[in-house]
């Protein structure tokens, strides 16, 4: 199967500029091609990972990756339907965006891929010149008929907002005529400035230019609910914000309506593997192989194998009650999935049981105390008013704190 025919079985494509010269290029050429990150938070979310899995196999046939980190264009925001974003500062953009550059890294080879980010040139450009030699090759009418625009006018749109497009239209021709590069994609929310991008460079450099555009469907669960949102918010790529285990959990709990779509688009395994594991899926749906495969990829490609073993592990310690064979970190991971009490000097269980929500009132504290359901580390507290230490802590840190079979909270002392 070649590479344009992979990406429409993965249901990576959904809009495309032109679909014969996108087949040339990507079944038969080795191009540049690029896709754009907005700094707009420190971290990406799970949701990005449908564009890197993208880059990733254009990448592995042979293409070259431009990665563009936005510094630029984070400035100014790309319009959201419900609202004006809130307008980051220079040094939190350029922070953002060196964080976001080494996320991405991770993914890439990095002897291939190009990193670039928009500042560099945009920054460069004055009002006038901007104005002059890029505004005036379109109408108020073509930037209004835009999707992003026509979805705000309603509620108003800034003319900050309103010019995003044309921001990321230089960034494409900028590409385009500095590095040879031929493809941009991102998301179908981002097809009318793909589009932009390839109408300034027709302008510029002529009906004969070899530019085009790719947008991939946006992502969503199969009951058309968010994709990437778990009950605590985001889940973010940078381990710190969402854990390994946070993230296998995500995905293990994937429903039997998602969980191809999710191999498709967020995995770099086989069309062979994955219609075997949708077989199974439909042999054997109690055995959830499919749903833990997944899981365990997204997590490897994300993190790596080293987080996968301590998230499955963190995954048989909550299911078996064990937690002595986790590591320091394998610890820190379940913290931030428990609630967690953090403290400076030693404290009574009873105010710790209600901190942690294992009892709603101290009166029902010293009820599971007294009827042994209480335990820190394995060991019972038969106390109630007993007071809890570093002393009995692992790794000189961490208590768990467990009320009966599977109600667990955590100490950590600073």
């Amino acid at each position: 199967m070649k590479l344009y025919e992979e990406l429409i079985w993965r249901g990576l494509i959904k809009d495309v500029s032109n679909e014969e010269k996108a087949k040339q290029l990507l079944n038969e050429d080795k191009i540049k091609f690029y896709c754009g990150f907005d700094p707009t938070g420190e971290s990406l979310t799970v949701g990005h990972l449908v564009q890197i899995v993208r880059m990733l196999l254009l990448e592995k046939s042979g293409h070259t990756p431009i990665v563009l980190i936005g510094g630029a264009t984070g400035l100014i925001g790309d319009p959201r339907q419900t609202a004006e974003r809130k307008l980051l500062t220079l040094e939190e953009s350029l922070q953002n965006a060196e964080k976001i550059k080494k996320q991405l890294s991770y993914f890439l080879n990095p002897e291939k891929a190009i990193f670039v980010n928009n500042y560099d040139w945009i920054g460069k450009i004055d009002m006038i010149s901007f104005l002059r030699d890029y505004g005036k090759h379109f109408s108020i009418n073509y930037m209004i008929a835009k999707d992003t625009v026509q979805k705000r006018l309603e509620i108003g749109i800034s003319y900050t907002e309103f010019s995003y497009m044309l921001i990321q239209a230089i960034d494409f021709l900028h590409l385009y005529q500095e590095l040879d590069c031929k493809l941009q994609f991102g998301g179908s929310d981002q097809w009318g400035n793909i589009t932009t991008g390839l109408e300034l460079i027709r302008k510029i450099e002529g009906d004969q230019s070899q530019a085009i555009g790719l947008s991939s469907p946006l992502l969503l669960k199969a009951d058309g609910s968010k994709f990437g949102k778990s009950e605590s918010g985001a889940l973010w790529l940078d381990q710190n914000l969402t854990s390994p285990y946070e993230i296998y959990q995500y995905f293990l709990n994937a429903s039997d309506a998602d969980v191809v779509n999710y191999l498709k688009s967020l995995t770099l395994l086989s069309r062979t593997e994955i219609e075997a594991l949708e077989q199974k899926m439909i042999l054997e749906p109690e055995q959830r192989e499919a749903q833990k495969t997944l899981a365990a990829e997204v997590v490897k490609l994300v993190h790596g194998e080293k987080a996968l073993k301590e998230a499955l592990k963190v995954t048989n310690a909550l299911f078996s009650g064990e937690f002595s064979d986790l590591s320091e970190n394998g610890l820190m991971m379940l913290s931030k999935t428990l609630d967690t009490v953090h403290l400076d000097e030693p404290k009574g269980i009873l105010d710790i049981l209600v901190e942690t929500n294992l009892a709603s009132s101290k009166r029902e504290a010293r009820t599971f105390i007294q009827s042994g359901a209480i335990l820190l580390n394995d060991q019972k507290v038969n106390e109630v008013e007993f007071i809890v230490t570093k002393a009995i802590s692992m790794y000189d840190a961490f208590i768990i704190v467990r009320r009966g079979k599977k109600k667990y909270a955590m100490i950590i002392f600073k």
